[in-house]
């Protein structure tokens, strides 16, 4: 019997949502991270004595390190396992805040940026995936959407941290001493988390992957206290395991019968991870060019920022009603509608609620792609697929903060979100056209169908 097809009949219950608020964490502070430096830079830029061009690079630090983290994971994901990649790269991402909280220089500070970021990238490029491995089919949009709304929690909790903590003295170092704390969770993740059965077929551990398979089933009937709904006999078959190089799955995700699925997969996270950062990362130091004070500012962030949670749960829910690449497509269409909106606005009020509706929507966006990536990858480059495509979304984030700025000196507010609503155009027009559709279907099903499965003379080939 497939252990896939075992996994996939499970109803959704304690084990499951136990997962969700052990991955959820890991997203929460990973926002947190990702949000804080938005409220460390006016701080940062006067204890540094920073210019404008070295502000630039500590927007950028961190979604750098965000690239390759993002990158790697996904890679060693793919060959060391998904909770190793996990569990390391909390590690790495908490150190690291540390070591920002206490440099004593410019260039110490923004290495920790970097080094935070790809501890950050890496455990976002792992988290979905991963857990994606054990939801059922029925449930699977609406549970990974829910997971990314974790990472609203962690930008309510950096505007929380630039209102009280960053004004006191020295705010700046007890911030990131704050994004250090998460490291305490590895006890927890060390004891609690499984392996994934998928990952453990593919590396041949026929096994261990039934172990777990059968401990998580024992979990289920605990908490549901009802047998155990029968197999799907249609279900695909487990497929044959395959090991593999990067070059290899380069050249696999860019051949004849994916390279699609990758364009459009690649290109939806560069254009709502642009608008996304682009946005966040500017929004404070615009509101205070409108006249507000930087406190002022920091408030109406924070209002800006609560608007993502019901951006991303409404989305998670739409995620198995309209299917993923439908729910992308209607919160593209509201990032611009809102994007165009907020460039027409003047009043600091009104620039808040326009924002308040980009940021419902962006994030939105974010809870369907979230589903979306890990769905349409084949299980032996799950991993690498996802931590590839956000890993090329990282470019957006990159060079977000730094084309707005120089727009911004160019063509003022309205340009740049006038900018912004082009580029989310461009997302919408080839998710409708191209991506595939996925509610509903097991993770083998979809593999089978949409990527044709890898030759046989591909498989186990070393690396």
């Amino acid at each position: 019997m497939s252990l896939s097809a075992r996994l996939d009949r499970l109803p959704l219950s304690k084990p499951h949502y136990a997962l969700l608020l052990i991955g959820g964490l890991g997203y929460t502070f990973d926002g947190m991270d990702a949000a804080v430096v938005a409220f460390l830079m006016p701080a940062v830029k006067g204890f540094f004595a920073l210019s404008n061009s070295q502000l630039g690079l500590v927007a950028s630090a961190a979604p750098f390190g965000f690239l390759f983290g993002a990158a790697f994971a996904g890679v060693l994901g793919d060959r060391i396992g998904r909770k190793k990649v996990m569990m390391l790269a909390l590690a790495v991402y908490a150190i690291a805040s540390l070591v920002a909280a206490v440099s004593w220089n410019f260039e110490i500070f923004l290495i920790a940026r970097v080094i935070a970021g790809a501890g950050a990238g890496a455990e976002s490029a792992i988290i979905a995936p991963f857990l994606s491995e054990f939801v059922p089919s029925s449930r699977r949009g609406w549970f990974v959407g829910a997971l990314a709304g974790f990472f609203s929690f962690g930008f309510v909790c950096a505007a929380l941290i630039g209102l009280i903590v960053v004004p006191l003295p020295e705010g700046w170092r007890w911030a990131q001493v704050i994004t250090f704390l998460p490291i305490l969770l590895l006890l927890w993740w060390r004891r609690s988390l499984p392996e994934s059965p998928r990952f453990l077929m593919n590396e041949g551990k026929v096994a261990e992957a039934e172990r777990v398979v059968v401990n998580f089933e024992q979990r289920v009937l605990r908490a549901t206290g009802t047998d155990l709904p029968p197999v799907d006999p249609s279900h695909a078959e487990e497929p044959e395991p395959v090991k593999f190089s990067l070059g290899k799955a380069l050249k696999f995700l860019w051949g004849p019968k994916m390279w699609r699925i990758t364009a459009v997969t690649w290109l939806i996270w560069f254009v709502i991870t642009f608008s996304y950062y682009g946005f966040f990362s500017w929004i404070p130091t615009l509101l205070v060019s409108k006249g507000l004070t930087v406190t002022t500012s920091f408030t109406f962030s924070l209002y800006i920022y609560l608007a993502q949670i019901p951006g991303y749960f409404s989305a998670a829910w739409l995620n198995e009603k309209l299917d993923r690449k439908n729910t992308i497509a209607i919160y593209l269409v509201g990032s611009a509608v809102s994007a165009y909106w907020l460039s027409t606005m003047t009043d600091p009020a009104w620039i808040t609620v326009s924002g308040m509706f980009l940021s419902f929507f962006l994030n939105g966006t974010y809870a369907g792609l979230y589903a979306y990536t890990p769905e349409v990858f084949p299980t032996w480059l799950r991993a690498t697929g996802v931590g590839l495509s956000s890993s090329f979304g990282r470019i957006g984030s990159i060079t977000a903060p730094l084309i707005i700025g120089f727009f911004a000196t160019q063509w003022g507010f309205a340009g740049v979100f006038g900018m912004t609503t082009a580029v989310l155009a461009v997302g919408v027009a080839c998710t409708l056209l191209f991506a595939v559709r996925t509610a509903g279907r097991s993770l083998e099903d979809i593999t089978l169908e949409e990527t044709a499965v890898q030759p046989l003379g591909a498989r186990n080939e070393g690396a």
